[in-house]
């Protein structure tokens, strides 16, 4: 693992790199950068991928991960944490890095995020089509809703193969938006599946309470299939 600084249109973005091989662009999730996402790095790379990891919430100035236990469990912290995301790191403004992310990699590029870091991943490869050619989202929220910047709206600019890994019980990616987003991808021609996990949303970082083992290895073999018959 090695840790970079990337520049972008609106400042400077940490970032860490691991390994070497078909680049992966991976947008961690909501709770912020940290070991456990760092592990999950580290285990892509071990595939046979350059991963990029930026911190995405760099716009928050240096902060420390709050433990997903509290997070998930107190709903002053959660508020607190949350407010702050959404105050600094807007959808527009991670795309715009996103940019500066893609121009750091070369050549066709494979996405993976988690949880809000899912929405990035279908929204970069509604947004930069032309570099994206896969783009993964496990336990994501909000990609097929009423907002005018829902990422099934997207779907027509799209030519990555697609793959989303939906939790169950999750209101923030219901079986609606499920089928609503099924139904975009497929009028627009995308290569894709979707569907769902027998595990809660947050089921693939190690240090959340609603981890869940047998669901997270399910994910590297769909993961690693989806990269393998794109990227190499």
């Amino acid at each position: 693992m090695k840790q970079i600084s990337i520049k972008t249109e609106d400042g400077v973005a940490p970032a860490y790199e691991f390994g070497s091989g078909p680049s992966v662009l991976f947008f961690i999730d909501g709770i912020g950068m940290r070991p456990a996402m760092h592990e999950l790095g580290e285990r892509l790379a071990a595939g046979g991928y350059h991963v990029l990891m930026p911190d995405v919430f760099w716009r928050m100035g240096a902060y420390t991960a709050h433990d997903p236990k509290t997070l998930f469990s107190d709903p002053a912290v959660q508020k607190d944490w949350f407010s702050r995301v959404m105050t600094t790191s807007t959808p527009d403004k991670m795309m715009r890095d996103t940019k500066a992310y893609l121009e750091h990699l070369p050549g066709k590029v494979g996405i993976t995020g988690y949880c809000m870091g899912g929405r990035l991943s279908i929204t970069a490869a509604g947004t930069y089509p032309e570099r994206i050619a896969a783009a993964a989202a496990y336990h994501p929220g909000g990609l097929a809703t009423d907002d005018p910047g829902s990422p099934h709206l997207l779907a027509a600019k799209i030519k990555a193969k697609v793959y989303v890994g939906a939790a169950r019980d999750d209101q923030h990616f219901d079986d609606a938006q499920q089928q609503r987003l099924r139904q975009a991808l497929d009028a627009a021609h995308v290569d894709n599946k979707v569907e769902k996990y027998d595990a809660l949303h947050g089921w693939v970082p190690s240090d959340t309470p609603v981890h869940d083992e047998a669901a997270t290895e399910r994910h590297w073999t769909t993961l690693l299939d989806l990269f393998g018959k794109t990227l190499k």
